[in-house]
């Protein structure tokens, strides 16, 4: 007789751990041997009682379940099945997921979630089943001691000042639900504006598709930036994958530059390598707003933004699919207003009329 799959079940709400534990032990070849609230007790729990298989929430207290996934592929890799309201088949939050390595992702119902489950219990199973069979590998381990470099990496942090008066620009650095997010800001902004400079953490050889999508839906051109091009008024520059996307100057124009090599807070292309390179360039004449997403990218060059006289914005938190680089960029002294989402166009034409 084939012996039961071990469940490890983790999410912050007993009620849920309750649910996914009936729906789960109803299945003939799974058995739930555990079960923990946060990261932390789960952590222990692994090494406790070693499962097969692990479901996890997304958002949790002391640490988020994304993170915590990719310490357990980096310390002991095993099958995970993604169970969140953030995770449903096809966001951002899934697809980072996957990226992370998780085998599945099932979406809790934002209506009535716990009903949702119990409906969905079958599924889910089936789920967890299939998934505690897949072969999970370490993940390189070169990337997990290779150190964190920040944008002094790529560009040297310049005292601003000569080519301050050049040109205003606009820019924004966006990671997880930074793609809903900026479907709700850009399509509201009118002509006029200065050039808006954008880097959106996504998977490789998305950038182009991104671009197009947000053309179909603005009121002004959006395109992926090119290395040498002088950036125009009314128009959205994208930062391409595998290049960290920078302005600077060239004779009395600026010019978009960009810069391969190593990643920098994490990313490829950096926020915090963008925003530098606008607080050097632009000084007190831009305006960088940070958006939805994990980590501190943009924190940094947020602070150096406003360190050289320009205005900066963050996403507030109950807007923020994930409130982390505009948390962080917050605590660190880079952002002057945090603002909800809906209101952030409002606020970028406010500024221009400024």
């Amino acid at each position: 007789m084939t012996p039961k799959r071990r469940v490890l079940v983790v999410d912050d709400s007993a009620l849920v751990r309750n649910i996914l534990k009936v729906v789960l032990a109803a299945h003939p070849d799974l058995e739930v041997v555990g079960e923990a609230a946060d990261p932390y007790e789960a952590r222990e729990q692994i090494t406790r009682l070693q499962p097969d298989v692990l479901t996890l929430d997304v958002e949790m207290p002391r640490m988020d379940g994304l993170t915590f996934l990719t310490k357990v592929m980096r310390h002991h890799p095993m099958p995970v099945v993604m169970v969140s309201s953030l995770t449903a088949r096809g966001t951002a939050v899934a697809m980072e997921a996957l990226e992370r390595g998780a085998v599945d992702v099932v979406g809790k119902p934002e209506h009535d979630p716990l009903q949702g489950l119990e409906a969905m219990g079958q599924a889910i199973a089936e789920a967890v089943h299939a998934a505690s069979y897949a072969r999970v590998r370490v993940r390189a381990p070169a990337a997990a001691v290779q150190p964190r470099l920040g944008p002094d990496a790529v560009l040297p942090l310049l005292r601003p000042g000569r080519s301050r008066a050049l040109s205003e620009v606009i820019a924004i650095g966006s990671s997880t639900g930074g793609t809903e997010a900026l479907k709700e800001i850009l399509p509201r902004l009118p002509a006029g504006l200065p050039p808006i400079l954008l880097v959106q953490h996504i998977l490789p050889g998305f950038t182009s598709a991104f671009a197009r999508q947000l053309d179909r839906l603005c009121q002004v051109p959006v395109r992926e930036a090119v290395d040498g091009e002088e950036p125009q008024d009314s128009t959205i520059y994208l930062g391409p994958s595998d290049y960290h996307l920078t302005v600077a100057p060239l004779g009395n124009a600026l010019r978009l530059r960009l810069v391969g090599g190593a990643r920098v807070s994490r990313h490829l292309p950096s926020v915090d390598v963008l925003f530098r390179s606008v607080a050097v360039a632009c000084g007190p004449k831009a305006l960088g707003i940070i958006l939805t997403g994990m980590g501190d990218d943009g924190a940094q060059g947020l602070l150096e933004m406003r360190q050289a006289g320009a205005t900066t914005l963050g996403q507030d938190e109950e807007s923020c699919l994930i409130y982390g680089m505009p948390r962080m960029a917050h605590e660190r002294g880079g952002v002057q207003k945090l603002v909800p989402l809906k209101h952030i166009a409002k606020y970028i034409v406010g500024w221009n009329h400024a």
